[in-house]
């Protein structure tokens, strides 16, 4: 059993975490708590310069409202963060002490044998236990 859970999802996935919750759950030790984070992509800097400077904190302050939302539970808390999605995660499971992640993964296709998908990234260089759903 896991006493902080973090539970990484893709800002297009957050209504299709319920398995990932679910596994959570499960895995979860009493009186743990599960975190949900979820990583906005920055901008490139030719397209961000193009914006206001608050626009990335409005578009992180509206997008934690609706994962908030989205996931619903006393024992889950939601967290918004900008950049690499895979360094993200990593660096806040390690600075938050998690010592698990479950990560949701899809069927690889061509570009995941070239490059890797987040959660195999997640898988090599996490600091903990990390358990992979495999979708469909």
């Amino acid at each position: 059993m896991y006493n902080h859970i973090l539970v990484p999802v893709a800002p297009d996935h957050i209504n299709d975490c319920s398995l990932s919750l679910d596994a959570a759950s499960r895995l979860l030790a009493d009186g743990g708590t599960v975190s949900v984070l979820s990583v906005l992509e920055e901008l490139p800097s030719y397209i961000g310069s193009y914006f206001p400077a608050e626009q990335v904190q409005k578009s992180v302050s509206e997008f934690e409202e609706r994962l908030g939302t989205a996931v619903e539970a006393s024992n889950i808390s939601t967290h918004v963060v900008t950049g690499h999605p895979t360094n993200s995660i990593l660096d806040w499971a390690e600075k938050h002490k998690a010592d698990c992640i479950i990560v949701a993964s899809h069927q690889p296709g061509l570009s995941d044998y070239l490059i890797g998908s987040t959660a195999a990234r997640v898988v090599r260089h996490a600091q903990c236990s990390v358990v992979v759903l495999r979708g469909k």
